[in-house]
């Protein structure tokens, strides 16, 4: 749980452009934050980072702000096919649209490389998430 405290606050300073909200501590089986681009936030959307405990591993979920907004963009991508990331099966009782795993079995003992795969894998989705929305926009 300190690890994700510390890597919250890397992201905050590191990406100022990004919304990062408070940790959501759960209740023993996820921890998270949103880490959200302008663009998302602007459709509605957010990215949690979220650490899955019972798994134990890392994962990256786009989320809507509400069921409604996850509802539009759930269908939007099952309908357009799009296949890079696990779409959830349904959103009934979902807290995501979709999920991708960027780190399985985490080193907490080198917190610095983890630190900078999490940042990568992160943005590398965001920004898969990004392109693929302003595609469908054309």
């Amino acid at each position: 749980m300190d690890y994700v405290m510390i890597l919250r606050t890397h992201l905050q300073h590191k990406y100022p452009d990004y919304f990062v909200s408070a940790i959501y501590y759960g209740y023993m089986d996820m921890t998270y934050f949103s880490f959200t681009s302008r663009m998302l936030q602007e459709r509605k959307l957010k990215v949690a980072l979220v650490f899955i405990h019972d798994t134990f591993r890392f994962e990256v979920w786009l989320a809507g702000y509400n069921k409604s907004v996850q509802d539009k963009f759930w269908r939007l991508f099952r309908e357009s096919g799009w296949d890079k990331y696990r779409l959830v099966p349904s959103i009934e009782g979902a807290d995501s649209i979709i999920e991708h795993v960027i780190v399985e079995d985490p080193d907490f003992s080198d917190l610095d490389n983890l630190t900078k795969i999490i940042e990568k894998e992160s943005l590398r989705f965001i920004g898969d998430v990004e392109a693929y929305l302003f595609k469908l926009s054309q």
